[in-house]
């Protein structure tokens, strides 16, 4: 039985969403479910959220192609004439692992856009359905050594084969959103995608009827967006804020979940079967999470998080154990925890 897998999607980027996937592996953790988080972002930015430059370094040896240390690594011999490698955990926590991203992901590109119509042909499909499921047979893989309860995937902000193999892979998905123009135009491209990326994949595996290994169903079912709040940094009035914000509903509903007659909640507030959460920019714990390598609901006052701080601290803590809770409440109902 496979592990679920939560992707964090949105065709448009700078809507938070690797913090996303960051902090909730960490809460996930904290509330005693085993996680595994997997970077397939060609940028690595969770990666690097993650890990020391040190350890960044010592991954990204190119003497390291055969290890596994990197999802690149573990899918570096597809492009030759070799199998997809084990991946080797980065270990966070005790219930914390990481399948981390590499620079050079991107040159598998092609190699992905390659099998895609390879795919459909009439015979020798072993190799195409393996290149086009290699981040789901990886992500399974590593989630069984760790006996994870959920995977969490970061992908990039972009339509392209990399992220179309990713959602292939994927059994849920969450949008983070921004307040504005760009995150509206994202839905309307994203709806569409994710409704052909799943019909051409159901037609794919019902080409391949005797499949040699398991393939994943690609149901890439959207679970609920979450909306990145206006900074006050940012000096935009509050209307130019509530004129996108207010717009999501109806936009999600159309675009993702096919929903053409509504009626649609007025705000996201009122969007409580859709909107997960609104969360907040932390603006100023940020660079002292990233100092400290930590979350920003683990700073203490050792890491500088005095007064304000320490508040801004303790609100991230329960906004982001709600949002957790009602995740796991979604995709994982049944699962028992240490906590």
């Amino acid at each position: 039985m496979s592990v679920p897998v939560l992707t964090f999607f949105n065709n448009k980027g700078g809507v938070g969403k690797t913090s996303l996937v960051y902090h909730l592996a960490w809460m996930l953790s904290d509330l005693g479910y085993r996680v595994l988080a997997c970077d397939l972002d060609p940028q690595a930015n969770l990666t690097a959220a993650f890990l020391t430059e040190d350890r960044l370094e010592k991954l990204w040896d190119g003497n390291n192609r055969n290890t596994g240390l990197t999802v690149m690594q573990c899918i570096q011999p597809l492009t030759r004439v070799g199998d997809i490698q084990c991946p080797t955990l980065a270990p966070i926590t005790a219930g914390l692992n990481l399948i981390p991203g590499d620079l050079a992901l991107a040159g598998f590109e092609d190699d992905l856009s390659e099998q895609w119509p390879n795919s459909l042909r009439s015979s020798d499909l072993y190799r195409p359905f393996r290149v086009l499921t290699a981040f789901s047979t990886v992500m399974q893989d590593g989630a069984r050594q760790m006996h994870a309860d959920i995977v969490l995937a970061d992908v990039g902000p972009n339509l392209g084969a990399i992220n179309r193999s990713a959602l292939i892979a994927t059994d849920y998905i969450i949008v983070p959103l921004g307040a504005d123009l760009f995150s509206l135009q994202g839905l309307r491209n994203l709806g569409p995608s994710l409704r052909r990326w799943r019909e051409d994949w159901r037609k794919r595996n019902d080409n391949w009827q005797q499949p040699e290994f398991a393939l994943p169903l690609g149901k890439m079912q959207p679970i609920g967006y979450i909306v990145q709040q206006h900074g006050v940094r940012l000096s935009r009035p509050v209307k130019a804020y509530d004129k996108w914000v207010n717009r999501m509903p109806e936009e999600y509903a159309r675009n993702l979940l096919g929903d053409t007659e509504g009626p649609y909640a007025a705000t996201p507030a009122q969007d409580a079967q859709n909107a997960l959460a609104t969360v907040k920019h932390y603006r100023s714990l940020v660079p002292m999470a990233q100092e400290a390598r930590k979350p920003i609901f683990h700073l203490t006052t050792a890491d500088g998080a005095i007064g304000s701080h320490a508040a801004a601290a303790n609100d991230a803590r329960r906004d982001f154990r709600q949002l957790a809770n009602k995740i796991a409440q979604i995709i994982m109902p049944d699962t028992e925890t240490a906590s």
